[in-house]
């Protein structure tokens, strides 16, 4: 070229140079390439317009995930975007290497990118020569940390050996992804495989058990804990002529060997085969270098974890019984152990089931102070204690206070170790249904009824075990009626995931409510509604929600409809009871009791209803307080279906002044309790007993139409006689003495 001749146009310089020019908009989905782009990327050799479709068909399928990644970090960085890209022809084979320099934006109105730029094939390098599969830019570094910060991720998230291997066969690397993998362990002198991916069943035969002497790469990489690599089956078969046949039969054309080291030490080898030649440059090597020793950690991290998983299921099955070696006639029992998710996954929750020299048995849950190796002692010890206790024959009360004891003689022993606990026991009468409470401040018990009513049951209850060496743990006595379920557990099932006492329960009691399978898929029930699946199924930060560990017990007397087995006491009605004791020193029991009547017509139709009897409740136990110096027990059921059903609330206690009606002057604070009983009940009366007296009313279920009536669907005289019998004329009648 002359000075002063006019500059050759664009066109013409890039076509001596042989370089094709391509516009790509990926809104419009369409790529237009001139007549060079074109011949580069298998088509005719003219300009035209391809969809993206055609031109990914003709580009090997890692290049193209490649270009999108390199795309977004060229506009994020503002950079040219220049990657490297194999052209395949119709049966799948690279024809050419071509290298694309161009320039992309993003149109946030279309939200889409729009680049042009220049495309002009490359030499590529020969199969293991050190500049074969040399990187010409910086995109595939920019690809290969974004690949490491996954992988990393991936196999941090991995909790045993089989997660382990399962990430580490999906791992797929920037532009050079091996198709067979293996993970070699050492055990003793011999090498082992933990795992293989891309190779049949089987196919670790030869390699299993192989001497650490051995010829073979994998072995010589753990003895001198340095990576081998091997770039093509002569390299191979030169330098381990010995074991090269049983490697060649698999067809591959280069290996990688690297060691798996923790802490120094090699725990192993990881192998990754290619089908096509690698030459192992200094990038590739950085990052299967990287992945093996993220690998290495993961294992370790793995095997460490499944250590402790065993450890764990060896004490707990040891200090747990084997509730299939017990059976109860006329009931069943499930139970359930849960760990927390820290340490070691082991605690101090436990439950028991007792036989007793009685004929009947006791169950028991507890729960020691702590979450660690010290607290899982001291269940055991307790544990044992309960039992020799409860095998004397000692009464609930006498043994959660010689249990008391036993603790906090350990702790005087040994202040630093100073724990308590807390404890729900119960012996169980299998043939009357009748249990006997005793509880050391724990949660209280909770019983479904045969008509999955809900109701949690008021126990009395003294101190932590270990507090105070002369506790006193009064007994609460309940009756479990024919399929009925007691459920007992321990407050991590209760708490667990942000909960308090009442939250925990409301969600529990649905559950409870709803389920309607037999006991163990009850109890599973339970523990998946709390505990949820593990962070590496979902995410987020309440997804693995293991704060505490989870005991429970639960407890069916068989019945009809109980799904436990045996269909018994078919004839009566269904009945839904409750009772409560409400002593002279526990008035505030009386809000309780007020409490559970609520519980137990939480279903009644008529809302009016439920508050005359609560009002009317109040009224009975509060007389039983304030005018004798006895006790007050309240007896609650509802009986009969849902048409036609009838409350009766009783208070008996034990005085002998029978209540008589009076007419309260104006001003009067008190005679109009059995006013009120007159005007709101359809039936009441008061029956003596050989000690004391019991005063009882009934009210019955209207019908839907007259549900908000406020009297109850009674006349509003309440139309029964002292006596308990309805007038026909509905009109009050006089108490007699």
């Amino acid at each position: 070229m002359r000075t002063g001749e006019p500059l050759p146009s664009v066109e013409d310089v890039l076509s001596l140079l042989d370089t094709g020019r391509w516009h790509w908009d990926t809104a419009a989905g369409e790529v237009t390439v001139d007549a060079v782009a074109a011949r580069l990327l298998g088509q005719p050799a003219e300009e035209c317009v391809l969809t993206e479709a055609q031109v990914r068909a003709r580009l090997h399928p890692v290049d193209w995930n490649e270009i999108t990644g390199v795309v977004q970090l060229a506009v994020a960085e503002g950079t040219l975007a220049e990657v490297r890209i194999r052209v395949m022809d119709d049966q799948g084979r690279v024809v050419r290497v071509v290298r694309s320099r161009s320039k992309p934006s993003f149109d946030p109105e279309r939200k889409a990118y729009v680049l042009t730029g220049t495309l002009q094939e490359v030499t590529d390098p020969a199969p293991g020569t050190p500049a074969g599969r040399s990187a010409v830019t910086g995109d595939w570094r920019r690809s290969r940390e974004a690949f490491l910060l996954d992988a990393g991720r991936a196999l941090a998230e991995a909790r045993s050996t089989e997660e382990v291997l399962r990430v580490a066969a999906n791992l797929s690397m920037p532009g050079f992804s091996p198709d067979g993998l293996a993970v070699f362990g050492v055990e003793g002198d011999r090498l082992t495989v933990i795992g293989h991916h891309g190779h049949e069943p089987g196919d670790e035969g030869p390699f299993t058990y192989m001497p650490l002497d051995t010829d073979y790469p994998a072995a010589e990489v753990v003895r001198t804990g340095r990576a081998v690599y091997l770039s093509s089956p002569e390299q191979y078969k030169a330098r381990y002529p010995l074991t090269w046949p049983m490697a060649q039969r698999f067809g591959r054309q280069s290996w990688a060997f690297l060691p798996l080291t923790v802490a120094g030490r090699p725990m192993g080898a990881w192998m990754a085969a290619f089908t096509y030649p690698v030459a192992f440059t200094p990038d590739e090597r950085s990052v299967l270098t990287t992945v093996a020793r993220m690998l290495a950690q993961a294992l370790a991290r793995a095997e460490t974890a499944e250590s402790e998983r065993a450890l764990t299921d060896g004490l707990q099955r040891t200090m747990l019984p084997r509730l299939g070696q017990q059976r109860i006639p006329g009931m069943s029992v499930a139970a359930r152990y849960v760990p927390t998710g820290g340490g070691l996954q082991v605690g101090g929750d436990w439950y028991d089931v007792i036989p007793l020299p009685s004929g009947r048995f006791a169950l028991v849950i507890g729960d020691v102070q702590g979450h660690d190796v010290r607290a899982a002692g001291l269940m055991g010890q307790l544990r044992i204690a309960l039992r020799a206790y409860a095998s004397e024959g000692h009464r609930p009360d006498a043994v959660l206070t010689r249990v008391s004891r036993f603790l906090h003689g350990i702790g005087e022993a040994d202040p630093a170790e100073n724990r308590f606990a807390t404890c729900l026991y119960v012996e169980v009468d299998p043939v009357t249904g009748v249990l006997e409470v005793a509880r050391a401040g724990h949660p209280d018990p909770v019983i479904r009824m045969a008509d999955a009513t809900v109701l949690t049951r008021p126990t009395a209850g003294g101190l932590p075990l270990g507090i105070d060496p002369d506790a006193d743990y009064p007994t609460t006595r309940l009756i479990l009626e024919p399929a009925e379920t007691m459920l007992i557990c321990t407050d991590g099932l209760i708490e667990t995931g942000g909960h308090d006492l009442d939250t925990g329960w409301t969600r529990l009691r649905s559950l409870l409510e709803e389920h309607k399978g037999n006991l163990e898929e009850l109890a599973d029930a339970l523990v998946q509604a709390v505990h949820g699946p593990s962070s590496h199924h979902t995410t987020g930060p309440l997804a693995d929600r293991r704060e505490d560990d989870i005991a429970l017990l639960l407890l069916c007397r068989q019945g009809e409809g109980c799904g436990c087995g045996a269909e018994t006491d078919t004839v009566r009605p269904p009945v839904r009871r409750t009772m409560l004791t409400v002593a002279q020193a526990e008035p505030e029991r009386v809000a309780i009791a007020r409490h559970q009547l609520r519980e137990l017509l939480h279903d009644w139709s008529s809302a009016d209803q439920v508050d005359s009897a609560v009002l009317l409740l109040s009224e009975l136990l509060t007389n039983v307080l304030v005018h004798t110096d006895a006790d007050a027990l309240l007896v609650a059921e509802v009986t009969g279906g849902r048409d036609g059903r009838r409350m009766r609330i009783e208070v008996t206690d034990a005085g002998d002044d029978l209540p008589h009606p009076r007419r309260p002057g104006e001003l009067a604070s008190s005679g109009r309790g059995l006013i009120l009983i007159e005007e709101l009940a359809h039936a009441w009366g008061v029956d003596p007993r050989g000690e004391g007296k019991s005063i009882w009313f009934e009210l019955y279920e209207p019908e839907a139409e007259a549900a908000g009536d406020g009297n109850g669907g009674s006349d509003g005289n309440g139309g029964s006689d002292g006596n308990g019998r309805p007038h026909p004329d509905g009109t009050p009648g006089t108490w007699s003495e």
